[in-house]
């Protein structure tokens, strides 16, 4: 029996080949393999999707229509309670050296936090918001005797202030429309801009943790994008996140993978 999919949006999908060169192996039989292996794994992905968003948390759309840079932001505008598990998770990859650590974003100081009881060696967190820097100095007060650098400025401004890690840990958010549309509509994951920033400033074996929004999966223009850059990757999923009815954030699945890319 064929499965309707529900709730897609209408698109078509043409696929021209007209000299027989797109694709084109040693043998017929080598190329009619790769072709249907993509079209499956299409077709698998919205049927998965398609399950998952039965269960969809409701809430209105959160795209920034304004420059949130420099927002004044409470608790759960800047993290929701159900996000934890993720930095939990993403702090353990980035803290298990017990090396140099940069952060990208300090939001409620929740992974600063579990990233100073890894016993780091050092921390450097680069932050933009005022109002965020100034919540960070009253955090960074609670350990004196520690090594904790602030960057006070947009990531993208700061690679000059950057310098060798053992880990970077990514966890930011789009600040403007426009960064939303380039980093979050049109691209694989919102890090994906990060990627050679990133690279560029980790030794040798060093880690990059970010999360993903793809779910339950890892897709493989993804995974070609993490090997442009590094050379292993491990993925953890996070399941069970507690959803609330009026979620902030664009997120609708009960479940995040985190990724740990080695340089």
């Amino acid at each position: 029996m064929t499965r309707r999919i529900k709730r897609l949006p209408q698109f078509e999908v043409t696929l021209e080949i007209l000299d027989g060169t797109f694709i084109a192996p040693p043998r017929p039989a080598q190329r009619n393999w790769l072709l249907n292996r993509a079209m499956n794994e299409f077709a698998a992905d919205l049927i998965a999707l398609d399950g998952l968003a039965a269960d969809f948390v409701g809430g209105s759309d959160t795209v920034p229509t304004a420059d949130r840079s420099q927002a004044e932001l409470d608790d759960q505008d800047i993290m929701e309670d159900w996000q934890i598990p993720i930095m939990t998770a993403m702090a353990a990859a980035a803290g298990a050296a017990r090396g140099d650590v940069l952060e990208v974003g300090f939001g409620r100081g929740v992974s600063a936090d579990l990233l100073q009881q890894a016993g780091i060696r050092s921390h450097t967190i680069v932050e933009c918001n005022d109002a965020i820097v100034r919540r960070m100095e009253a955090w960074k007060a609670g350990y004196p005797e520690r090594d904790i650098r602030l960057v006070h400025a947009r990531w993208q401004d700061a690679a000059d202030q950057l310098e060798a890690y053992d880990a970077v840990f990514f966890h930011t958010y789009p600040l403007t429309e426009d960064e939303y549309i380039d980093h979050v509509v049109n691209s694989t994951t919102f890090a994906e801009h990060f990627f050679p920033t990133a690279a560029a400033h980790l030794r040798e074996g060093g880690v990059f943790t970010y999360l993903t929004n793809e779910i339950d999966s890892f897709s493989r223009a993804h995974q070609r994008l993490v090997f442009r850059y590094f050379r292993s990757l491990t993925l953890s999923l996070v399941t069970g996140l507690q959803l609330p009815a009026d979620l902030k954030d664009a997120w609708w699945a009960d479940s995040m993978v985190v990724i740990r890319a080695v340089k």
